[in-house]
């Protein structure tokens, strides 16, 4: 409270300004106050003994005695007084009885008096209102007038000769003084400062209120307190709380197709802004993208954790972790309630009572858990899971506005929920079929060993049509492919099946590179005019396809719009192929393909990628092929594993997700040694056919298969016959002696040879028929200067190799 000293002092600047003078009846100044003397500058002895009217400027219609009302107290009067200047000084004043028939006269400057007047009838004002909180603090800050009760606020009332430490919590009220305080000690008033408030009289409520402050002064200056006015803004705050709830969870639930980061993104926005600690569970089966079972009651309810959030930071070890499965739950009406989507809330007494099994009580109570609210995320029909939250530090219990508010919450994430599961179906299909439609990761065979990798863009969420493809070919070749469809998503993936379909079948038929890109690029233009118009312009690809043969160690190359592969030589130099000259993209078509082929060292390394491995967004494609051949040249060593390689590069591929498909392909090339072939060339004279077969017995012998020399002999002496009859000389005869023997026969000639079967009665004819007889497969292939016939037979399960004969 104020001091007697304080309280005087304030009351005595107020009588200070007050003039004062004792009349007589004939209106004669008998005694004159120093607030008088300062009021006009005029001192006792120039004023007593003389008529006030002598002060008047105009004289007021009421300033005698008689004239007092009935009570003996006189009624308020203006007048203007002389000051020793001359100037006229407005004055409000009241006449009133003394005993021995004199007047007391008492005076002040009007202007004063209007503001005591309005001050006092403001401070009346403020201190009956009921919904504007008013205390006046002195310079301790204690309080000495207020209109706060506790049925202003609903919480304890300010009384007087109290400290806000009284009635708040001691973080609220050190707080709440400080502010107070400044305002003292500064004078700068205090503007709606948000102020919270906890009191330990009523726990388990919070407030916060709009507090702003003035210092107060008396007339000479000197701060004598503070007042403080404070609104209730606990329901504007919580408005706004949940008005940025909502807009939080518009802006951070849905930018993800993955379900449990949706999932986790619902619980981020939950906590702390909502409640303390916050969990996600769904129904197993939307993790695989499939819908839920319809479940209503307790059981077994199929559920598993996905997110979970704490305000401390760590999740409580006692509870369930994210991935565990939900345990049976006692069925109850509280449990229906939002199986059919309706969001609940309860204490803990409440919820202990409905669901109190000891593994619950454990599992899903969290220690200092007071109250709790839940609400079903339903959507099309489906309940996909559950939103759980409690509140341990938040005193405030949920109430039904906050069920109404996680349920509008929930009826909205959980459309995120289903949408992502839908596209992890979806996702999942697409993906299963584009490996499908993808070749083994890895190839071993006497041409090359492999490895191939795929990486989707944007770190799995998206698919496309970019391919790899290791073709086996006659004769121990391989063709080696990559390629990129334009587009993503299904349809592009599906033009990637159609394309790599189509590689094989002309591979097959052992077409030169650049005539099976011919043929490539007319069946991309079919496909571009089978789409409707809309699409015909999104429908094209690039690819690179390489022919390599392990006998002569010679890779043929071509491109149809593709990054040139690059060659890394077996002491780890890489380079890329520059000499070869790329073609349009599929689709496009006006120019022609060309062939390159280069020469390949054993153990060299053929790196064939797409696009998406250089073309990064923080550099351009020249900048990343660079950086490709640097970690070629840093991980691309013989004593390391293709797969491992291939690894390093998409690891750094990666990081950030790539915005497009990457494919890539490792190929570390074979060549045969010089005793595995044997090759020899005749002219066309019927003679050399015993020729023929005498030398094909000699290297056969020399090779340990004699069990194959009949057979052989007899291959060997149906194409060399075929050859000298029908397409003319030289006759080229060379055996290959690996995992198979294969024996080709090449003649100048063009000629399509065609299996018949002759009729009985037929000289001749038998020929092709005896050779796919006595061989695996058979077949033939072209080049500019004629074709080669070749056959193909098992070897024996023990056939040890022989060095050849010197």
């Amino acid at each position: 409270m104020w001091s007697p000293s304080r309280r005087g002092s304030a009351w005595l600047s107020v009588f200070n300004e007050i003039a004062a003078a004792v009349l007589d009846t004939r209106g004669t100044v008998l005694t004159w106050s120093r607030a008088a003397e300062d009021l006009l500058d005029r001192t006792s002895e120039e004023v007593c003994g003389k008529p006030v009217g002598d002060l008047l400027v105009s004289t007021p219609d009421r300033c005698r005695r008689d004239e007092a009302d009935e009570t003996g107290t006189g009624q308020a009067e203006r007048a203007l007084l002389r000051h020793r200047s001359g100037d006229a000084v407005e004055v409000a004043f009241q006449v009133l009885p003394l005993p021995h028939s004199s007047l007391l006269v008492l005076a002040a400057p009007a202007g004063r008096v209007i503001d005591w007047e309005q001050g006092a009838a403001l401070l009346r004002a403020l201190l009956a209102q009921d919904r504007i909180g008013i205390g006046i603090h002195d310079t301790d800050l204690t309080v000495v007038r207020t209109n706060i009760t506790p049925d202003m606020f609903g919480g304890p009332g300010l009384p007087v000769g109290s400290r806000l430490a009284d009635v708040m919590s001691p973080p609220d009220a050190d707080d709440a003084e400080a502010a107070l305080r400044q305002v003292l000690d500064t004078g700068v008033p205090l503007a709606v400062h948000e102020q919270r408030m906890r009191s330990p009289q009523v726990p388990e409520r919070q407030w916060s209120f709009l507090l702003s402050a003035l210092r107060l002064q008396d007339a000479e200056g000197r701060a004598s307190g503070v007042a403080a006015l404070c609104t209730d803004a606990t329901g504007q705050q919580r408005t706004r709380r949940e008005m940025e709830l909502r807009y939080q969870a518009s802006v951070q639930i849905g930018a993800s197709l993955d379900v449990e980061r949706t999932a986790q993104d619902i619980v981020d926005v939950l906590v702390p802004a909502f409640g303390d600690l916050a969990s996600v569970a769904l129904a197993g089966a939307v993790f695989e993208g499939d819908e839920p079972s319809k479940i209503l009651g307790g059981g077994e309810l199929h559920l598993r954790l996905a997110a979970v959030a704490s305000a401390a930071g760590s999740w409580p070890a006692a509870l369930l972790q994210p991935g565990d499965a939900v345990p049976p739950w006692p069925d109850h009406p509280l449990l229906r309630s939002y199986q059919r989507g309706e969001a609940v809330f309860a204490d803990r007494v409440s919820y202990v009572e409905a669901f109190g099994t000891p593994r619950i009580l454990r599992q899903a109570t969290p220690e200092g858990g007071h109250s709790m609210v839940s609400a079903a995320l339903y959507a099309r029909g489906l309940t996909l899971g559950y939103i759980d939250v409690w509140r341990t530090e938040q005193q405030e219990p949920f109430d039904q506005q906050d069920a109404d508010l996680l349920s509008e919450m929930a009826s909205r994430a959980a459309l995120s929920v289903d949408n992502a599961r839908r596209y992890t179906r979806e996702h999942r299909a697409s993906v299963a079929l584009q490996q499908r439609l993808l070749p083994r990761a890895t190839t071993d065979s006497p041409a090359a060993e492999t490895a191939g990798a795929y990486l989707p863009a944007g770190g799995g969420a998206e698919i496309s049509g970019d391919w790899f493809d290791v073709i086996p070919l006659p004769s121990l070749r391989c063709a080696f492919v990559v390629g990129d469809v334009i587009g993503h998503g299904l349809p592009a993936t599906a033009t990637m099946g159609r394309l790599r379909a189509a590689i094989q079948t002309l591979a097959d038929l052992e077409l030169d590179p650049t005539e099976l890109l011919t043929h490539l690029d007319d069946l991309v233009d079919r496909i571009a005019t089978e789409a409707g118009p809309e699409h015909q312009d999104t429908i094209g690809a690039t690819c690179l396809y390489a022919l390599y043969d392990p006998v002569t160690g010679r890779c043929a190359v071509a491109s149809a719009g593709h990054p040139p592969p690059v060659v890394v030589r077996p002491e780890g130099t890489p380079r890329i192929l520059q000499e070869l000259s790329p073609g349009p993209p599929l689709g496009v078509g006006g120019m022609p393909f060309e062939t390159t082929t280069i020469d390949m060292a054993p153990g060299s390394v053929l790196a064939l990628y797409t696009d998406g491995l250089i073309g990064r967004a923080d550099h351009d494609t020249d900048t990343g092929l660079r950086h490709v051949m640097a970690e070629l040249a840093a991980h691309c060593r013989p004593d390391r594993p293709l797969p491992e390689t291939g690894r390093a590069l998409l690891a750094d591929a990666a990081a950030p997700p790539p915005r497009d498909d990457i494919a890539l392909l490792l190929a570390r090339t074979r060549v045969l040694p010089p005793h595995a072939t044997a090759a020899w060339e005749f002219p066309a004279d019927p003679a050399i056919v015993a020729d023929a077969r005498k030398a094909t017995l000699r290297q056969l012998t020399a090779w340990g298969l004699d069990d194959l020399a009949v057979a052989t002999e007899l291959v060997v002496s149906e194409l060399v016959t075929n050859a000298v009859r029908y397409a003319g000389g030289p006759i080229g005869l060379r055996l290959i002696h690996d995992h198979v023997l294969i024996c080709e026969v090449t003649d100048p000639s063009n000629t399509q040879p065609r299996l018949r079967r002759a009729r009985w009665t037929d000289e001749g004819g038998r020929g092709l028929f005896l050779v796919a007889q006595l061989t695996a497969r058979w077949g033939s292939r072209y080049d500019q200067s004629g074709k080669t016939i070749w056959a193909e037979q098992h070897l024996p399960l023990a056939s040890p190799k022989r060095e050849p004969p010197s």
